[in-house]
Formats: C-alpha cells, structure tokens, sequence
C-alpha cells in the first residue's frame, strides 16, 4: 500500500504547504485509490506538518508552493514531494497514479530568496500571502 496526502481547501489542492490546515489522504492499492480521509493539521505549521505526514505513515505530498525548511523536513521523513501543483486534489492525485502529474520538481515558496522572474509560489490569488516576509513583501507581487 502506498499513501498519498494532499495539501487540501474546498477540494483543490492548497497553495501553501506551511499554511494548510488539512491534508487529504489517501490510501492506494494496486494502482487505484482504496480510502481516503480528511486530516486536520490541529494549527501545526510549516516544520512541523512533516511530523503530521510522518505520523500518518504518508510516503509522498502532493501542494502548491513549499518553503525550504518545510522540504528539508520532508527529505529528512522520506516523503516524496510532489511541488508547484494546483487544481483539484482528487484529479491530482488519479493523474499520479497514471503518471501524468504536472509538478515543479523546484517548486518553492522559499522566504529568504531574492524574488524575480520566474518566481511562483503556486499561482496565488487575490493579494493571498504565502507566509510572513519580513519588508512586508509577499510571493506573488
């Protein structure tokens, strides 16, 4: 069995690893997803939602935009990431499965680096912030 967890809002995935207050898991069997569940993060953030994935026996993450803490976490776990991924969570989780899954293998939301051409932290939307930047410069502008 292999289990998949999902950053996860209103059904899409979520744009931010560090921000997400659910996860959607599923349980996979023989190629096909066999269960999945809704988990409440219980206000854990950014370092220490590895430790809700490790616990839930998660081996790979499907989100938007992940800062470099959060990825090194995960390295550290061995849970494979699957970054830059917006859109539904299910659909995104059937086109793993199929292996036709359009991710950002460099897909970050990294706080310190400089932002330029090019940057994405997921395709936020409406002014939404992706953590707290000091200057009071977003991801995104």
């Amino acid at each position: 069995m292999m289990r998949i967890a999902v950053t996860y809002e209103d059904g899409q995935v979520f744009q931010h690893f560090g921000h997400t207050e659910m996860f959607k898991v599923y349980d996979v069997e023989n190629g096909k997803v066999s269960d999945s569940q809704v988990v409440d993060t219980n206000g854990q953030g950014h370092g220490a939602l590895a430790g809700v994935l490790k616990a839930l026996k998660v081996d790979a993450l499907i989100c938007g935009g992940i800062g470099g803490g959060a990825r090194a976490a995960l390295d550290a776990s061995g849970i494979k990431l699957y970054g830059g991924v917006s859109g539904s969570a299910d659909g995104a989780v059937e086109a793993l499965l199929k292996g036709e899954l359009s991710f950002d293998p460099e897909a970050r939301c990294d706080h310190h680096d400089h932002h330029g051409e090019g940057h994405s932290c997921g395709g936020h939307e409406g002014g939404h912030s992706c953590g707290h930047h000091e200057g009071g410069h977003f991801c995104g502008e």
